[in-house]
């Protein structure tokens, strides 16, 4: 399994950044997909999550109405889109695959960081 996180960057607050998760190794449409991501000195912490099929989202209070999850199953490929971030967003973003579903605990598999800061 290998998961190819990409799209971080420096961004100002109220600005927008779309984070990409190439996918390989494992039958991409029929695991569950999600984003994690952790501050500096923070535990790691759920984000969002999408089913097999992109029918089915979950967000983090935090993140809800600002962030959107999506797939695509013919390129394997999850996204995150993050509109109107804010400084406490600033944190590493993993991309994580499960078999089954992604919890708010965590994942089978993880994949590198990107990193995004959102300056004030």
């Amino acid at each position: 399994v290998q998961l190819q996180a990409c799209g971080g960057g420096l961004v100002q607050a109220g600005g927008s950044l779309r984070l990409s998760c190439a996918a390989s190794g494992f039958t991409f449409s029929s695991y569950g997909m999600g984003w994690f991501r952790q501050a500096p000195g923070k535990e790691r912490e759920f984000v969002s999550s999408v089913n097999w099929s992109g029918g089915s989202t979950y967000y983090a209070d935090s993140v809800k109405g600002r962030f959107t999850i999506s797939r695509d199953n013919i390129k394997n490929t999850l996204y995150l889109r993050m509109n109107n971030l804010k400084p406490e967003d600033t944190a590493v973003y993993y991309c994580a695959a499960d078999p089954k579903a992604i919890t708010t605990v965590g994942a089978r598999y993880w994949g590198q960081g990107t990193l995004v800061t959102v300056s004030s």
